[in-house]
């Protein structure tokens, strides 16, 4: 008795015209392909084996002078910084978020406030992180809440520029200090003139200033500025239209030691006991220190740090979308089981929430990898013309070199192979990788 027919091989797509079907469709995204990416690509090929103009070959000159220019040595290095600091940065922020977004109530507004930056294009937030890394904190963001902070620990001097004047009875002792000429005597007043402050810079409540009357057994005396404006007033003598210091510290010092410490009123007048009299008055350097002026974000030392933040700040959300994902799609019955074993919050996010969120973790990771090796617009738009060498990448290199009036598209041509050669291990990566997940 014959058994049921046996099924056919397929035909591997209907023959010729199913080939063809495919061709057609193909074709238009191949010429496309073609033109968009393989003919730029093979150009600049070409091209980076001649000189400026195009017109003599130089072999390998090109690429030779990529490792001798010692801007673009730094372009390398600010590459591999990057590679290495912002798709790692990045991708554990997203994991955090990810994680930790999945227990509070309002994690889906959280998700929606950190994705929100990839709304915007990286032009707009290079000009948004060029404001907030202002160096002036009445402007920058950053560095006012940098100053907010360190003043909150160690507040600013109201006299950082104050100084003795002409024929003044202060000396400079060290250390930004002052200190009278001479021992100061109980019941003769003291003058302490010093100019130097700009009047709309004296401290709140400052009232003009007021000679000191002499008491018996004290040490009285006035701490002022001793500068009238539009001129005229005496050197060294109180005036009505002059300024106290109001809130000067001053302190009686005897064999090195303070023996006491006062600071001046309002009107610049103080009154120190018995203790001070033969005593040298000291007015410290916590009078005149200079006022914090914070961070300087974008100098030659923190640049590139900082425009990594900006890109962080924009990428971090990307990451955490596509890792929460992944995170709905682990078995939860893992977890409690491992709870229910003993495991704490810890081990069980260590050893069971990242293996099994590793092919995640690498699809985000390698996606950023790519991205960061062309990035180009936020370091061109936050990085001041002054710092853009030290903060300088290879795509902006490549800009740089193959634009404006000093063009050499040779050199520019080479960069972008360079460019190429360091991307292609990374796209092999993933593309492997890609085969081994569909082989699964």
């Amino acid at each position: 008795m014959a058994g049921p027919p046996r099924p056919r091989p397929a035909t591997g797509g209907g023959g010729w015209r199913g080939r063809a079907v495919a061709a057609g469709f193909l074709l238009p995204a191949l010429v496309l392909l073609g033109a968009l990416v393989v003919h730029p690509i093979g150009f600049s090929l070409y091209r980076s084996f001649f000189d400026r103009s195009g017109e003599r070959f130089v072999g390998v000159a090109n690429y030779q002078e990529i490792f001798g220019d010692e801007t673009i040595r730094t372009a390398l290095r600010n590459t591999l910084v990057w590679v290495v600091l912002a798709p790692t940065t990045a991708t554990v922020l997203g994991l955090i978020f990810a994680v930790l977004t999945e227990r509070v109530r309002w994690g889906t507004a959280f998700k929606l406030v950190v994705f929100m930056p990839m709304a915007i294009s990286m032009l707009a937030a290079g000009i948004i992180f060029r404001l907030v890394y202002e160096a002036d904190p009445d402007r920058g963001v950053a560095n006012a809440v940098w100053v907010g902070v360190h003043d909150t620990f160690a507040e600013s001097s109201a006299f950082p520029k104050a100084r003795p004047g002409r024929d003044s009875p202060l000396v400079a002792a060290g250390g930004g200090a002052y200190v009278t000429k001479e021992p100061v005597r109980a019941g003769v007043p003291v003058l302490l003139p010093l100019v130097g402050v700009a009047p709309d810079a004296l401290p709140e409540g400052t009232q003009p200033a007021a000679a000191s009357a002499a008491e018996p057994g004290k040490v009285t005396g006035t701490a002022w500025q001793d500068f009238t404006r539009g001129g005229g007033g005496r050197t060294n003598a109180v005036d009505a239209t002059e300024s106290g210091y109001a809130g000067m510290r001053i302190e009686a010092v005897r064999d090195g030691k303070v023996v006491e410490s006062v600071r001046a009123r309002s009107d610049g007048t103080f009154t120190l006991s018995a203790k001070a009299d033969g005593a040298v008055l000291r007015l410290p350097a916590e009078n005149f220190r200079e006022a914090y002026a914070g961070v300087d974000w974008l100098g030659p030392v923190l640049v590139t740090p900082s425009v990594i933040g900006a890109y962080v700040w924009m990428w971090a959300g990307f990451a955490m979308v596509l890792i929460g994902a992944g995170l709905a799609a682990v078995p939860r019955e893992l977890l409690e089981a491992a709870r229910v074993d003993g495991a704490g919050e810890w081990q069980v996010f260590r050893r069971i929430t990242v293996p099994l969120l590793a092919p995640v973790l690498a699809v985000v990771l390698v996606t950023l990898v790519i991205n960061v090796m062309k990035i180009f617009d936020l370091v061109f738009v936050i990085a001041p013309g002054s710092v853009q060498d030290d903060a300088n990448v290879l795509a902006l290199q490549l800009y740089r070199t193959s634009f404006g009036t000093d063009a050499d598209q040779g050199l520019g041509s080479a960069i972008a192979v360079l460019l190429l050669v360091l991307v292609v291990p990374v796209m092999l990566y993933n593309i492997r990788r890609m085969r081994r997940e569909g082989r699964r």
